[in-house]
């Protein structure tokens, strides 16, 4: 599976990089995330409920950051367990670039499925791919305006 999109995020860059490096942020972001942990400056471990079509799940992986551009962007490439329902394993590519508005994030994702995931056939997977990524951004821009609200109060 590949998926490429574009964001316009409402924050400058650099809270969107901070964002995307702040585990608090991200664990309310990531839908279905129940633990996200840090294990080193470059890498965090997760374990995350998903459903795609009838399968439930929950996988349980790590991540690990490359090619780091603060704060242009970076890539990421992970592996996940989801016993029975079988594994992900990808990674993708981050850029961000000011806007007058905000930022831009521009992502490049390349995945694939194994075990009883893969037998759903790819427009399932597909389609569920997009709406968590639908989803995350909402997240994650909701968490930025959080974020940023909370400073100015503070």
């Amino acid at each position: 599976m590949n998926m490429n999109g574009e964001q316009v995020i409402p924050a400058d860059i650099e809270a969107v990089w901070r964002g995307l490096n702040d585990e608090a942020v991200l664990k309310a972001a990531i839908p279905g995330c129940e633990t996200l942990t840090r294990t080193s400056p470059t890498s965090f471990t997760a374990t995350i409920a998903i459903k795609v079509g009838p399968v439930k799940t929950k996988f349980s992986g790590h991540v690990e950051l490359s090619d780091l551009d603060p704060p242009k962007g970076y890539r990421l490439s992970g592996k996940g367990n989801g016993g029975l329902a079988g594994f992900a394993e990808g990674g993708a590519a981050v850029r961000l670039k000011p806007l007058a508005e905000g930022t831009s994030l521009v992502y490049s994702v390349d995945a694939k499925v194994g075990g009883k995931l893969a037998q759903l056939g790819g427009r399932l997977i597909d389609a569920t791919a997009r709406k968590l990524a639908g989803e995350f951004f909402q997240r994650f821009a909701e968490q930025l305006a959080h974020d940023s609200a909370v400073d100015r109060a503070g």
